[in-house]
């Protein structure tokens, strides 16, 4: 089925341009949603008239879209986890926990705009997050996803779950076994 774009959509075309698409998709995303119309000799009369209209408000979606990325691009952010003592996490950071923490610091972004290529982070460590607005406009921030305690866990012993306070655990075994 040819439809004529009335706005630009990834690799499928720009504005005024005739793509061909499939049936379904056409009716029901493109059509529904704004963004095309049928190819018929009186929607290319009439989308003629309106290209100018339909390119300006293009434009400042545009304009938009780039205010919001310069307000978030550079971004840097530390999410606080439940993490084991090797950095591997109780859970996981997803989508939803970036764009909150965006959000927290002052941007404007949903969690559908969040890309994650390799999956939800599993480990602490900083990674590079690139945030996709819509009309070829992207944004990174750097996240930092640390460990909630930041310390190691305290020695407990064994029988009575009494904290020992020593720093490693061979301190901790020498001294109990001088008591004797």
């Amino acid at each position: 089925m040819n439809v004529i774009l009335l706005e630009k959509l990834g690799k499928l075309g720009d504005i005024g341009e005739v793509a061909d698409v499939k049936a379904g998709y056409a009716r029901n995303f493109l059509f529904p949603s704004g963004i095309a119309i049928p190819a018929t000799k009186d929607n290319l009369a009439n989308f003629e008239q309106r290209k100018s209209a339909l390119i300006a408000a293009h434009n400042e979606k545009v304009g938009v879209a780039q205010a919001r990325a310069d307000k978030i691009d550079g971004l840097e952010l530390t999410i606080h986890v439940n993490a084991s003592d090797e950095g591997k996490l109780f859970g996981s950071v997803g989508t939803k926990e970036i764009a909150e923490a965006v959000i927290e610091a002052g941007g404007d972004t949903d969690k559908s705009e969040v890309q994650l290529p390799h999956g939800v982070i599993r480990e602490t460590g900083s990674y590079e997050i690139v945030l996709d607005l819509g009309f070829d406009v992207q944004a990174t921030i750097k996240l930092a996803v640390v460990s909630e305690t930041g310390a190691e866990p305290p020695i407990v012993e064994p029988e009575t779950g009494e904290e020992l306070g020593f720093e490693d655990e061979e301190t901790a075994a020498g001294d109990s076994e001088s008591d004797q």
